[in-house]
């Protein structure tokens, strides 16, 4: 645990979010979670993002970013635009919302410097980017780099799950005691259902797929020591 330091946790109320949350509680002495308003369609991602703050007692705030929802255009944010089923051949999936990791790092930047805070979690992953470019590692270090001399500040952009998959995150899951929590009280899904979700979306289906492989492998080890 990192004594005498606090770090705030980007938390969206899903599986990735919210696992570095409790990540976050383990390793450091006090967490503070800040949640982003962007006008998505599963807004209800917002609702247990805050019911999970409350419920372990941990501060939590939620922003308004709104007018990004408003300039960029994409199947998160409006409703005549369905959610695409397969990663496209070529380009970004349309669920991918231009600057958007880049603004909620920058504002949580802002915030933590307000509070003395250096340390910021977010729950990217390269292993399971799903053709997002601003959640690779090569992203997180420049910006990193550019708030640091933005501000005159020294952050330090902390990505627990940047180098694990989907099936090696519900094992870090598990490993700290909350995988139950994560599967029933996250929601992923891009349509908006709480849990293992619509079972449909490349959300569903990336979380769906690593839990089974993760259960498996847990069960198979389970039946070798016997």
């Amino acid at each position: 645990m990192k004594k005498n330091k606090i770090a705030l946790v980007v938390l969206s109320g899903g599986q990735d979010s919210t696992t570095c949350l409790f990540w976050a509680r383990k390793n450091y002495e006090n967490i503070i979670a800040i949640s982003f308003d962007y006008n998505q369609k599963h807004i209800l991602e917002l609702k247990y993002a805050r019911q999970i703050c409350d419920n372990y007692g941990i501060e939590h705030h939620i922003l308004d970013m709104s007018l990004l929802g408003k300039l960029a255009p994409n199947s998160l944010t409006r409703d005549n635009i369905p959610v695409d089923t397969e990663a496209p051949e070529v380009g970004t999936p349309n669920s991918f919302v231009d600057g958007r990791n880049m603004l909620f790092l920058t504002f949580a930047a802002i915030f933590a410097k307000q509070r003395g805070i250096t340390d910021i979690i977010t729950g990217v992953s390269q292993s399971d980017f799903s053709g997002y470019p601003d959640c690779r590692d090569v992203f997180i270090k420049s910006l990193n780099v550019s708030l640091n001399l933005a501000m005159d500040y020294q952050f330090d952009i902390v990505t627990p799950l940047m180098w694990i998959d989907k099936k090696e995150t519900w094992a870090l899951a598990d490993e700290l005691g909350v995988l139950d929590i994560i599967r029933n009280e996250t929601l992923t899904c891009y349509n908006g259902i709480i849990g293992d979700g619509c079972g449909n979306c490349p959300a569903c289906k990336l979380r769906s797929r690593g839990l089974k492989k993760y259960l498996a492998e847990k069960e198979t080890k389970s039946q070798s020591k016997k």
